[in-house]
């Protein structure tokens, strides 16, 4: 049995990147139910990639027997068996494959990484994302919200002067997110500020398109590049191998969980460092990336953090630290429902 919810996810603050401002979140919560046990999957309503909430229920309704025939299966076969019906409908994937590893889990008795043979040790930790702002306002932001990891997210005019005001007023390791609105030059020039700046590595600085580009940032940069929009979809994991030092991996965008472990062991092949990213999502979809931090060398899970009132409870971060709750599947459950 499918159940659908949808939630206007309300955010701290006004949450701005280089193409886009907004304070609220739609987003989808899957319950996929099997007369014994309920999982809960997610995928946020995005409009940027043109992503509904009503589109994404139409495409995961019109195989709703489909997915009632094998709802006994692993989540890896019942994603092979939906792929062909929402190959166009990532997120619809997502969420609904979320929801099933959820409730694999739980019918096994497990939280998902054990499940996997993985264990909670040397995670990386989540970073604390400031979007774009007045200057004065992302100092507020991260006096506000103290945090030893902060994804700084450009794409302005004034890039390199906004980090090294932000320096002024904090010692925490940043990461840069331009979010393609750089040029080669820029990237390669603003690399060797960077660095003495005290920043991990820069994001997704060029459009994909701009693959010759790429290839000399990749060459150039004095700081390592992690590919973002360029990394879709599986297939995009080894065009990254020689453009990229690493991949950001989207569930929303590969389609859940199960193409995000085959992503991340194609990655390390190559020797490419592995991060998974989040969208403004509540604790459901946050639990899910959650149980991969073990395979990972870095993660931006820092969706439900930004929300002003999240809707879940689960896999959680606070006190620099990401807490796992003592229960099975992704560890997720709404708070609108008395679940124990």
């Amino acid at each position: 049995m499918l159940n659908f919810f949808t939630f206007d996810l309300e955010l701290k603050d006004t949450f701005t990147i280089s193409h886009t401002s907004r304070n609220f979140q739609k987003t989808l919560i899957v319950a996929l139910t099997d007369g014994n046990f309920t999982g809960y999957g997610e995928a946020a309503a995005t409009s940027y990639y043109g992503v509904t909430a009503e589109g994404m229920i139409a495409a995961i309704k019109a195989i709703e027997s489909l997915i009632a025939d094998n709802i006994h299966k692993t989540p890896e076969e019942l994603w092979e068996i939906t792929n062909p019906y929402l190959k166009e409908n990532s997120f619809a994937q997502c969420a609904l494959d979320i929801a099933m590893h959820d409730l694999h889990g739980k019918r096994k008795g497990l939280p998902l990484y054990k499940l996997w043979g993985l264990e909670l040790n040397n995670l990386p930790q989540t970073n604390y994302t400031i979007g774009i702002d007045a200057v004065e306002k992302m100092v507020q932001k991260m006096q506000e919200f103290p945090w030893p990891l902060y994804k700084i997210k450009l794409g302005t005019p004034n890039d390199i002067e906004i980090i090294k005001h932000l320096r002024k007023y904090s010692d925490s390791v940043f990461r840069v997110d331009a979010n393609c609105a750089w040029t080669s030059k820029q990237a390669i020039e603003y690399s060797k500020i960077l660095k003495d700046l005290n920043v991990e590595f820069l994001e997704q600085p060029l459009p994909p398109a701009d693959s010759e580009g790429m290839a000399e940032v990749f060459k150039k940069s004095v700081i390592p590049v992690i590919a973002d929009e360029s990394c879709i979809k599986e297939s995009d994991v080894k065009k990254c191998a020689g453009y990229f030092h690493g991949v950001n991996i989207k569930l929303t965008k590969c389609g859940g969980l199960t193409p995000a472990r085959r992503m991340i062991a194609e990655a390390k092949k190559p020797g490419m460092k592995v991060m998974v990213g989040c969208m403004t999502e509540s604790t459901v979809g946050i639990s899910a990336i959650a149980q991969l931090l073990p395979l990972l060398d870095y993660v931006d899970m820092d969706g439900a953090m930004l929300l002003k009132n999240d809707i879940a409870d689960g896999v959680k971060v606070y006190d620099g630290k990401t807490h796992f709750p003592e229960r099975n599947g992704t560890g997720a459950k709404l708070l609108i429902f008395d679940e124990v």
